[in-house]
């Protein structure tokens, strides 16, 4: 099992009883939760319902789009209402020759009542309603299928970008183990030069040497190396787990970013391979902050 990306597409294009055809898309993008919008015809609010349970039985996370379009097949012919439009004129006659009043009625008026234009061939409104929806319901659970299997694809390459990442940034944790005993020892030896030189003589050398003893194990990495290699761990087994993981993911990322900045902080000034540290540390932050961006579309 692998990680899924929220950005995905499926369509299909589906011809019912010869009446019509009617095109159904899903189309997904990032999203913090699941943000639905669906564009379907008038009059289909129970088969709107139908669909966004669809939706969230089968996605977790995203904003989806689902648009449901139709064309008829048939030609339509125009036709009036004829008894209406005779009204019209047989009114307008009498009118006329009761108040003796010029001019001839007017066509354009008559077929702009209301119902005067009407259509000789409509096929049933409710039974075409029907197979519609009969057939969009049949339809979703497939195309749902296959806009998954997109967004897997997709969730397939962000892992492998993932964990390019993270092979560089256990990298850059194992060069700053390396050079930790050294840095520390420098450290070590220039707080006990600043504090022979401003304490004199006036202290114990052995307590001096205790002080700053102290000092340095507050300014110890050892527990952000190993705290953000146990991260990174993690990270791997999420990856590999899949399912819903893009917010753990989110967090891990947050925490591997505050140990980096912790790290920076300790080993900040000591100059010599510390400076090297200090790029590795940076690098660290440049690899989590490019992960970050590509966890954001993980579902």
């Amino acid at each position: 099992m692998t990680i899924s990306s929220m950005t995905g597409y499926a369509r299909t294009q589906v011809r019912v009883e010869g009446q019509f055809v009617y095109t159904l898309s899903l189309k997904s993008v990032n999203h913090r939760f699941l943000d639905m919008q669906l564009r379907l015809p008038g009059g289909m609010d129970a088969l709107e319902m139908e669909l966004r349970r669809a939706l969230k039985e089968a996605l977790v996370r995203g904003h989806v789009e689902l648009t449901l379009s139709l064309e008829r097949s048939t030609q339509m012919k125009a036709g009036y209402n004829r008894d209406l439009v005779a009204n019209y004129l047989g009114a307008f006659n009498a009118a006329k020759e009761e108040f003796n009043l010029q001019g001839e009625p007017d066509l354009n008026a008559a077929l702009r009542l209301p119902t005067a234009l009407q259509s000789e061939s409509r096929s049933n409104g409710e039974t075409e309603l029907t197979a519609l929806t009969e057939s969009v319901k049949q339809q979703i659970e497939p195309l749902l299928d296959e806009l998954k299997a997109m967004r897997a694809r997709e969730g397939e390459a962000l892992a492998s970008l993932l964990n390019a990442a993270l092979d560089r940034l256990a990298e850059a944790v194992k060069g700053v183990g390396a050079l930790r005993p050294e840095v520390e020892q420098r450290y070590q030896e220039r707080l006990t030069q600043r504090l022979t030189a401003a304490t004199g003589n006036e202290f114990n050398r052995q307590r001096l040497l205790e002080e700053v003893a102290i000092l340095v194990d507050r300014s110890d990495i050892a527990e952000e190396l190993e705290r953000m290699t146990t991260h990174i761990a993690h990270f791997r087994e999420l990856l590999a787990a899949g399912g819903e993981a893009g917010k753990k993911l989110d967090f891990l990322l947050q925490e591997m970013n505050r140990e980096a900045n912790t790290l920076l902080s300790k080993t900040g000034g000591v100059g010599g391979k510390g400076t090297r540290i200090t790029e590795l540390g940076l690098a660290m932050k440049a690899e989590i902050e490019k992960a970050r961006e590509q966890v954001q579309n993980v579902e």
